[in-house]
């Protein structure tokens, strides 16, 4: 089975269709034609994504040969140290074929600290393509100094690194310093959104035993068909341009959920909202996607939104797309599928014009110390801040106090815009902090993300900063109850993760967007304080 995509009830301008199969967008994009998006596009040496199905293959066998040397040696637990694009990918693969691994993409003291356990059994995949992502070479550093506490020598801890990366990157150097029992020198024309055929998504999938072949067989099946007119994924494509085009400038995806017909995968929404979020918010345009917990979920029926319902069949009554087919072909199609998206909208899909922002107001605010912020008022665990206007003429004196808060930032959701919940917390301890979102989107018509700091830098950071300045935003942080340092650095998780969340509010300020910032002095408590008054 390959790729399908069904629609119902969407409304598809002429022009779109014409102007796509005009210019031969199939064909010329699977011949790699760069001109398609401008003549100086990022695509000219971004496109190598459509050779993977074929070039990756040769990443299996030594793959399985390293699994092997691994489990000899009695290393069975598979850390992965990366964020955005280079942890996601690999994540969905491994959730879809049920076999564990460890994703490490947060700064929090309370989630490294878990990661580092079992040390004996323990191999840790570093993945970025450059090595100098903070968080991951913060990571880097933390497994060193634990293994190194845990007895072995410099041979036997350098021994315990799997290093992914560009090649020439500084963590390339870096991997060769410390002894890295292999390096996977990723390839140099694929971008980071893109990479999940590559050696980031299948090395740590396959150190940790998922069989990466079928992968490679499903994207190679629906490779053969991509220069074809009206082919699944140029459909794919066209709905989401025409939504955007017809005012669904937002994409709300749905698990079909079990039984609906299609291969079932883990977790797939998540890898989507990093690429058509990173690829498509540039130049005051984009397409803002919304993960939803369920078919159910609020948000659903959105009157802004496209439906797509992951795995399974569109919904009939609603303009809607299901989007079926096995792992490897959903990678590859999607990503296709949004660089047709980008010729429709007019924007350039493989460039990063916007990231850099909220990264240099960290390092600034590392140097400098953290800012001294004192809270409009304290409600029980939950220490309020505001800023852009939000909290004006709010009464925080009455017993209800959050509530008006956060019903004072849904009214500052601008229309046709949204509402971003970011949480600095521990995504697994913390998890129910997940659960804003729904609570949020049951109160308004606006659409409302949620995602966890700092990886969402590396997914929607670029939508955020680059797309419509039409968000408000709701930040959650968290008081660190064991904090951890960060070997050879001058500062702690705890510090580092404090430095990324005010880097974010900066980053918002800077702009002019509207902010409220929660900080829970006992999580557990705090959160339970959130959900009630979000609900």
């Amino acid at each position: 089975m390959t790729l399908r995509v069904l629609s119902s009830g969407l409304e598809v301008p002429e022009v779109v269709r014409t102007q796509l199969a005009g210019d031969d967008v199939a064909g010329r994009l699977v011949g790699k034609d760069a001109t398609l998006w401008g003549p100086e596009a990022e695509a000219a040496v971004r496109l190598g994504w459509l050779d993977l199905p074929a070039t990756s293959r040769e990443l299996v066998a030594p793959l399985a040969a390293l699994r092997a040397e691994l489990a000899a040696e009695g290393l069975d637990r598979v850390v992965l140290a990366g964020t955005g694009a280079s942890s996601l990918a690999p994540e969905v693969v491994c959730r879809t074929a049920g076999v564990p691994l460890v994703v490490l993409d947060s700064t929090d003291p309370g989630q490294v600290a878990a990661a580092m356990t079992d040390l004996h059994r323990t191999v840790v995949v570093v993945s970025s393509p450059s090595g100098d992502t903070v968080e991951t070479d913060s990571h880097r550093r933390a497994f060193l100094a634990a293994f190194a506490e845990a007895g072995l020598d410099d041979t036997q801890v350098g021994r315990r690194f799997v290093v992914v990366t560009d090649a020439g990157s500084p963590l390339a150097d870096t991997a060769a310093a410390m002894g890295a029992r292999a390096v996977f020198l990723a390839d140099p024309d694929v971008g980071g959104r893109y990479s999940a055929l590559s050696a980031f998504g299948l090395v740590p999938a396959a150190l940790a035993g998922v069989d990466v072949t079928p992968l490679l067989d499903d994207a190679a099946d629906l490779a053969e068909h991509l220069a074809e007119p009206g082919n699944a994924a140029l459909e794919l494509g066209v709905a989401i341009g025409a939504g955007f085009r017809t005012g669904r400038d937002k994409v709300a995806l749905a698990d079909g959920g079990p039984g609906s017909g299609g291969p079932r995968t883990v977790g797939l929404g998540a890898w989507v909202e990093q690429l058509i979020a990173g690829a498509t918010g540039k130049h005051g345009r984009g397409v803002l996607p919304v993960v939803l917990e369920s078919l159910d979920a609020p948000g659903v029926a959105a009157p802004d939104a496209l439906l797509v319902v992951l795995g399974g069949s569109p919904v009939e009554g609603r303009p809607s797309v299901g989007v079926t087919g096995p792992l490897g072909a959903q990678f590859l199609g999607w990503e296709y599928a949004t660089a047709v998206a980008g010729r429709v909208l007019g924007i350039d899909p493989f460039d990063r014009p916007d990231v850099t922002g909220s990264a240099a107001d960290t390092a600034g605010t590392l140097d400098g110390g953290l800012p001294e912020e004192r809270p409009v008022t304290t409600l029980g665990a939950v220490q309020l801040h505001a800023s852009g206007g939000v909290l004006d003429g709010v009464d925080l004196s009455q017993t209800d106090a959050l509530t008006l808060a956060l019903d004072a930032l849904l009214a500052a959701v601008p229309p046709r815009g949204y509402l971003a919940v970011t949480a600095y917390l521990d995504r697994r301890a913390d998890a129910r902090a997940g659960e804003l979102r729904a609570a949020l989107a049951g109160r308004t018509e606006h659409a409302v993300t949620f995602g966890w700091g700092p990886r969402s830098r590396h997914t929607t950071g670029q939508y955020h900063a680059g797309g419509p300045q039409v968000g408000a935003y709701l930040q959650v942080t968290g008081a660190v109850a064991q904090d951890l340092p960060v070997p050879d650095r001058p500062y702690s998780f705890g510090t580092l993760q404090a430095a990324q969340a005010a880097g974010d509010r900066q980053a918002l300020a800077d702009r002019g967007r509207p902010l409220l910032h929660l900080h829970l002095t006992d999580r557990s408590a705090g959160i339970d304080q959130l959900l009630r008054a979000a609900a």
